[in-house]
């Protein structure tokens, strides 16, 4: 079955999924889940039932679209972003991330006192500690550089058994962020929400959404410039990460007076963080992680706990503080999952507002990953 493979197939798959859980989500039942968390469960069902590839046997294509697709999503997005709406959400978002990320480290350690992994994993346990701290705090960056300290990567089985626990975990904390604000909500109500203002504000452009032609070739040619752009000046400054300046770009852009008149960049937009999305679920593989038995039981245990402790902790804190809780949903996704992520659950949610902020604090969240994966080995 090599056509199981072929990147186009996939790719027809991805896309009909995405109108699958678009028209899905538009239905009585669908509402209560949305669209995004749909394309989710329908490209994870399909990857565990080996339809389309998942994270073992992953194709080109998935390396290209989280590489390519995602960053220029982000961007389109950003092509909407009217400074004054966001600047109410920067510092509390800020605040709350940093508590995320606390929370974070207090739940690796709470997990690794309940679980003790060490005694199936061996010295091996704390490295995958830091692995996972550093990534539940600013992505797969943060994972990498601690697994490359310590040569990690090397052990081959164990190190794509961790990645393999990893997927099944975001893909599940996602679709838990997703539900979360409505079902905290029957129990204690928002304190603050910036939603009702920022939609008010958002309604004039409702009508430019509808893309036309020369709008069409405008986004695409600033899309893939603004890209090529970015990464160009991070070769030149390593030290400053591409989707920062791809952002900076978005921003910028987004001030000026031809491309606010743009009509489509969200849709399109929208539609990238759709395809990204679908991605990471075909990446939710259910069979990688039972074929390491009990290693593979002892890791989905251990990390599962300690993103549930996180979780505590951050509604708990968040609520006491600010209770929006579809900013703190956004807000621990950017550490579980990454900037991306909670980018989608920012636009899922209609919260504009939120969108940069969602991208400064996945970008904070890479400063400071590796540090504190480094502090948990250290410490453990």
């Amino acid at each position: 079955m090599d056509f199981i493979t072929n990147p186009v197939y996939v790719l027809a798959l991805l896309c009909l999924m995405v109108i699958l859980a678009v028209y899905a989500g538009k239905t009585k039942f669908g509402k209560q889940f949305g669209a995004a968390l749909l394309v989710i469960l329908f490209t994870a069902v399909l990857a565990n039932l080996k339809l389309i590839p998942s994270a073992s046997n992953s194709i080109e294509l998935y390396s290209t679209i989280f590489t390519y697709v995602a960053p220029i999503s982000i961007f389109y997005l950003l092509l909407n972003v009217n400074l004054m709406f966001i600047k109410q959400a920067g510092l509390p978002m800020i605040g709350l991330f940093l508590i995320g990320s606390l929370a974070t480290t207090l739940g690796i350690l709470l997990s690794w006192f309940l679980v003790s992994p060490e005694r199936v994993l061996g010295e091996d346990g704390k490295i995958i500690a830091g692995m996972l701290t550093g990534t539940y705090t600013g992505g797969s960056v943060n994972f990498n550089a601690v697994a490359l300290e310590y040569g990690f990567q090397e052990k081959g089985i164990l190190y794509a058994g961790t990645i393999a626990v990893d997927n099944v975990i975001t893909t599940v904390w996602i679709l838990a962020t997703l539900a979360l604000p409505v079902f905290l909500r029957r129990f204690w109500k928002d304190k603050t929400n910036l939603k009702s203002t920022t939609n008010a504000q958002n309604k004039t452009n409702v009508e430019d959404e509808r893309i036309d032609f020369i709008s069409l070739i405008w986004l695409l040619f600033l899309g893939v410039t603004a890209y090529f752009v970015s990464e160009s000046i991070s070769g030149l400054l390593p030290q400053i990460p591409s989707i920062l300046i791809l952002s900076t770009l978005g921003i910028v852009l987004a001030q000026t007076k031809f491309v606010a008149n743009l009509k489509g960049s969200h849709n399109l937009g929208m539609y990238l963080v759709f395809i990204f999305l679908a991605v990471i679920g075909a990446y939710c593989e259910v069979s990688a992680v039972t074929e390491l038995k009990e290693v593979g039981v002892t890791l989905l245990l251990f990390t599962g706990l300690a993103v549930f402790f996180h979780g505590i902790f951050v509604i708990l804190i968040g609520g006491l503080l600010y209770r929006d809780w579809e900013m703190i949903a956004i807000v621990s996704q950017a550490n579980i999952g990454g900037g991306a992520t909670a980018i989608a659950l920012a636009e899922t949610f209609d919260r504009k507002d939120l969108v940069l902020p969602a991208i400064l604090v996945g970008t904070l969240g890479t400063a400071l990953g590796s540090y504190l994966g480094f502090f948990v080995v250290y410490i453990l």
